[in-house]
């Protein structure tokens, strides 16, 4: 009789401080045959604070196609592995992915055990809007591709997010500070739950002089948050017949040239037009 195919555990670890975890957490370390981790000595330090004996394997960006397809064939024998990453929960900016979708298309299952998350515990500790925001994962490294990155959100009505390390800390916000006004709100959270955890909230400009200024803002991992951008309500001062001829010319044209067009077929007024098919494209 063949064997029932084994589960799949994705457990949240701690992000810094070791009793942020779950009892469900400890106990699913506990019983699965497998751990497959980010950094086995990583994790080793958690699993034996907690007398977690369970035998581990490496799952991580430089073997994770071939690991995966292995801890699959584990799985259709019966075994059950959880997958952790070297803090917080798995996946997020973190290898994992492709395990899960191969377990998920194969038709096992795949038991989410939540816990500590660098980005929620920002987010909830920030005092920028939260109902709606976006996770962006880490910025570009290249000055150049930051700036392009920055430059498709600065006009993002919503809440938006990046993980940053300790050795582009400075010159993300330096880059920041070009594209972004200056007086954006945004958050820098640093080595949270750690002994050293710091939530600052102020603006971009007060940010980066800070970071400039202090050596200690410039170590440790970043959760940086972002206000988003407060839009006029042109949609009360833009006709819906306006609006209706806007978004035919800016499926022709450049959109400098759709605004220009409906300025003189509309009468209507350049500013708010333009804010309007900013407004537009953002949604596209």
């Amino acid at each position: 009789m063949a064997n029932q195919c084994g589960k799949l555990y994705v457990v949240a670890t701690p992000i810094g401080n070791l009793g942020d975890i779950s009892f469900r957490a400890i106990e699913t370390l506990k019983q699965v045959d497998l751990i497959a981790a980010e950094d086995t000595r990583h994790v080793g330090l958690l699993l034996s604070h907690y007398g977690i004996s369970n035998k581990k394997v490496s799952l991580h960006q430089h073997n994770e196609d071939k690991a995966s397809l292995m801890l699959l064939e584990k799985l259709r024998e019966g075994l059950s592995i959880a997958l952790v990453s070297d803090a917080g929960t798995p996946l997020l900016s973190d290898p994992g992915m492709p395990l899960v979708k191969l377990v998920k298309d194969a038709g096992l299952d795949v038991v989410p055990i939540p816990g500590a998350c660098a980005l929620i515990a920002a987010l909830s500790a920030a005092g920028l809007p939260v109902s709606q925001f976006t996770f962006e994962g880490f910025a570009p490294r290249t000055s150049s591709a930051r700036k392009a990155f920055f430059s498709e959100r600065v006009l993002s009505p919503v809440t938006w997010v990046i993980y940053e390390s300790s050795h582009r800390i400075l010159a993300c916000l330096e880059d920041m500070a070009a594209v972004l006004p200056l007086d954006r709100e945004i958050v820098i959270a640093r080595e949270l739950t750690k002994l050293h955890e710091t939530i600052v909230k102020t603006n971009l400009a007060d940010a980066l002089a800070l970071v400039a200024r202090e050596e200690n803002m410039r170590k440790g991992e970043f959760v940086v948050i972002v206000d988003g951008a407060v839009l006029e309500k042109t949609e009360q001062e833009v006709s819906p017949e306006q609006l209706r001829v806007l978004g035919i010319l800016l499926k022709e044209c450049p959109l400098k040239t759709a605004v220009a067009l409906a300025v003189q077929i509309t009468g209507g007024r350049k500013k708010l037009l333009y804010q309007a098919a900013l407004a537009m494209q953002e949604t596209q």
